[in-house]
């Protein structure tokens, strides 16, 4: 059993009848496994949805291009924000397993309610009208309980699964992760394929109808393997303790003192860092181990800040890229491509490169090569996704100048930044799983592993923000680089390009803070 911080000794697994778990009968490679099957089956259902909703805004619900593109970057984001809320409600009340299936439930609820709404069409603006007040409600309602659901889920899927794997060998942990991303990457190349054929050729009806089915079979599978996991009881939020601390250290910032926070167990590589927090130890209440926490959680925040830029060139593959797409030339030869369909190629990269990472992981598990440092890879992703800028940015004038031309450039051309984009995302989400979890103390790793997440859902936040603040200012100047139905009018080509300058002087902030750490 693994020890946790500031909770007084071991914390023990329990199985289903409430008793201490038994390692023969409960957990192991067969639980974990489950995880991994419903993360395929979760992903599938949350990606064919995100990616399409673009389409579905403009074309059914009748939003603009900009306002359909800041509905799914804001409903992406909000998804992975609330893996905060998921992970505090997993950590302080219920067990991780009760907390997966009742946020399953409510994105269940979600999808069912946009279920009705694409079937009836008294829940549908009429042609060339935008919704009215009651249909609008219907449709936020429907799209935040999903995104309410996907954060529960998110939070506590890959934490119930990691609790079945032997903490007593690290590495147990860490090919666990690494197959969880393989099922996130089946996943995605599901919803890439089959179900995108499905919502481009058979409509919405049908695409959200399955969404229920494939969901609800995910939901009985996980709750299938209750008699074989086990469980932890919920033992109190890092983020309470957190708060606590800085509330006595800013109770106590007059008090002169000497005092240091001594703890000869754990070497801490920032001793001098945060100083000001060592206040909080004046308050009875409050622990070294609390104050050690605390002060290496701010320490991580850096580096979770300088890989926000990313995520937001991220979103772009769900917002501007499919309406690039819709509007290039897809066919080959009698085959009308789905633009999402683009993502296959750097999921096929990524499924292909997981096995093979963790052969050669397990061929060198004895030795230190610098490649595999979580740090240096996230670093390479940022690079990857300035330069997937700057071929998006060459991609959308050469398509721009053809359509001018009366010419129809091919919808490959967007290949390249989807595959560019995709490694940047593989690196840098699998770089940052690895190091949040492995630099943050043993009580607080639910909590750091969801920066990730929360890492996600700030890109594409500032992406609506970026957005808003660009339409703002050229529209001032006389013409929107982002406005109105058609993307032969805007000039997306500039967009991208202060996209990679941004990013690139964020991949420069990332390496300064790389390095001090």
């Amino acid at each position: 059993m693994e020890t946790k911080e500031g909770n007084g000794g071991f914390e023990e697994y329990f199985d289903w009848r409430g008793q201490k778990a038994d390692p023969k009968k409960h957990g192991g490679m067969k639980a974990a496994s489950l995880a991994c099957v419903v993360e395929v089956l979760e992903n599938m259902v949350f990606l064919s949805n995100a990616t399409n909703f673009v389409a579905y805004f403009t074309e059914t619900m009748h939003y603009t291009i900009s306002e359909a593109a800041n509905m799914v970057t804001n409903f992406i984001g909000t998804s992975f924000l609330l893996t905060i809320f998921g992970g505090y409600i997993g950590d302080s009340f219920f067990t991780r397993f009760r907390t997966f299936v009742v946020f399953c439930v409510i994105e269940l609820l979600g999808i069912i309610l946009l279920t009705v709404q694409a079937h009836d069409t008294r829940l549908q603006p009429a042609l060339q009208e935008k919704p009215s007040s009651s249909q609008a409600a219907v449709l936020f309602s429907g799209l935040y309980a999903i995104a309410i659901g996907v954060g529960g889920i998110k939070a506590t899927l890959p934490a119930h699964g990691a609790d079945q794997s032997d903490h007593s060998k690290q590495r147990s942990i860490s090919s666990f992760f690494n197959w969880f991303f393989f099922s996130l990457c089946i996943g995605g190349l599901l919803s890439s394929t089959i179900m995108i054929w499905i919502e481009e050729n058979r409509g919405w009806n049908w695409s959200f109808k399955i969404s229920v089915a494939v969901l609800g079979v995910a939901l009985c599978i996980f709750i299938a393997g209750f008699p074989i996991y086990r469980f932890k009881r919920p033992g109190g939020s890092p983020i309470t303790r957190i708060f606590k601390v800085f509330a006595s250290a800013s109770r106590n910032r007059k008090v002169s003192s000497g005092l240091a926070l001594i703890n000869d167990e754990v070497e801490e590589r920032s001793h001098k860092k945060f100083r000001f927090l060592d206040k909080a130890l004046f308050d009875d209440t409050i622990s070294g181990v609390q104050v050690k926490e605390t002060r290496t959680f701010l320490g991580l925040l850096p580096i979770f800040a300088s890989t926000i830029m990313m995520n937001c060139c991220l979103a772009q593959l769900q917002t501007f890229s499919v309406e690039q797409g819709s509007i290039m030339n897809r066919k080959l030869n009698n085959f009308q491509i789905p633009t999402q369909s683009l993502t296959v190629f750097p999921l096929m990269v990524m499924l292909a490169s997981i096995p093979i990472f963790e052969h050669v992981a397990r061929s060198f598990k004895n030795k230190n090569h610098s490649i595999f440092d979580p740090l240096k890879r996230i670093g390479l992703g940022l690079a990857l996704a300035s330069a997937s800028m700057a071929v998006a940015a060459t991609v959308e004038f050469k398509r721009r100048e053809a359509a001018e031309n009366g010419n129809t450039l091919s919808v490959f051309w967007l290949g390249w930044q989807y595959l560019l984009l995709g490694v940047s995302d593989m690196l840098t989400l699998e770089g940052m799983l690895e190091f949040f979890y492995s630099e943050s103390p043993d009580s607080m790793k639910s909590i750091c592993t969801a920066l990730s997440w929360c890492s996600t859902s700030m890109g594409y936040f500032l992406s609506s923000l970026l957005v808003s603040i660009i339409n703002s200012i050229t529209g001032r100047l006389g013409h929107e680089w982002l406005g109105g139905h058609n993307l032969n009018h805007n000039r997306l080509d500039l967009f991208y390009t202060m996209l990679c300058i941004l990013n690139f002087l964020n991949m420069l902030n990332y390496i300064y803070w790389a390095r001090k750490y």
